[in-house]
């Protein structure tokens, strides 16, 4: 017999079926032990994005990297926590630009697709958005791995997981304005303007609905 299915039994005796019951609901409601630490990361990413000057951000997303790369390293199975490591390094790629940002856009891409493996909704499709940001940013081969056809395959993606998304949108009308697709840009730019702000995520969001109101008046 599987130690699991027997431990269940010892339980059941002991404890009988109501108690056993709330025993498992309660284990499954305590939070896992690098919820807290992925909820500090994820606070002093929006800070860092939203409100620090932009001459300051890829010096404080550098910093912030290291963090995550250790968060990554003691949770190396948390699929949430492997988002949140390619989320800040892809943030740190666009603040570095050029040349310097291809290191972090290729770790992000890395870490993100391990992310999906272990997690095919992609943390609530958080990380198929970013992919589709990296494969659209990033040069193409032989320099680096931008694909457009790639980029649109995980920007679908993430709006089959999470369609009211306003980052979800948004990128992905900014990558359909630069595709000359105008008349799907603006469909997704109004779909991110009405779309809903994640909780966990009211500052970012809030920052990419303004972004997207401007995308809407430039097309």
């Amino acid at each position: 017999m599987h130690r699991s299915s027997l431990s269940a039994i010892v339980l059941a005796t002991l404890l009988g079926p109501g108690l056993l019951a709330a025993s498992l609901a309660q284990a499954q409601a305590e939070p896992q032990a690098w919820d807290q630490e992925v909820g500090e990361l994820r606070h002093r990413w929006e800070r860092i994005t939203t409100e620090m000057p932009e001459d300051r951000r890829e010096s404080a997303l550098e910093s912030l990297s290291k963090e995550s790369s250790a968060l990554a390293e003691a949770y190396p199975r948390q699929g949430p926590v492997l988002v949140w490591r390619g989320i800040v390094l892809a943030s740190h790629a666009r603040a570095a630009g050029g040349l310097a940002a291809l290191g972090s856009a290729k770790q992000a891409r890395e870490v993100l697709e391990r992310a999906v493996e272990l997690d095919p909704e992609g943390h609530n499709g958080s990380a198929w958005v970013t992919l589709g940001a990296l494969y659209d940013r990033a040069p193409g081969w032989p320099v680096a791995f931008g694909d457009e056809q790639t980029a649109e395959r995980m920007f679908r993606r993430a709006l089959s997981i999470r369609p009211e998304g306003i980052d979800v949108h948004y990128y992905y009308a900014a990558f359909l304005e630069e595709e000359g697709r105008r008349d799907e840009a603006r469909e997704h730019a109004r779909r991110a303007i009405d779309g809903t702000a994640r909780a966990t995520r009211p500052l970012s969001d809030e920052a990419l609905r303004d972004d997207a109101r401007a995308l809407l008046a430039r097309l």
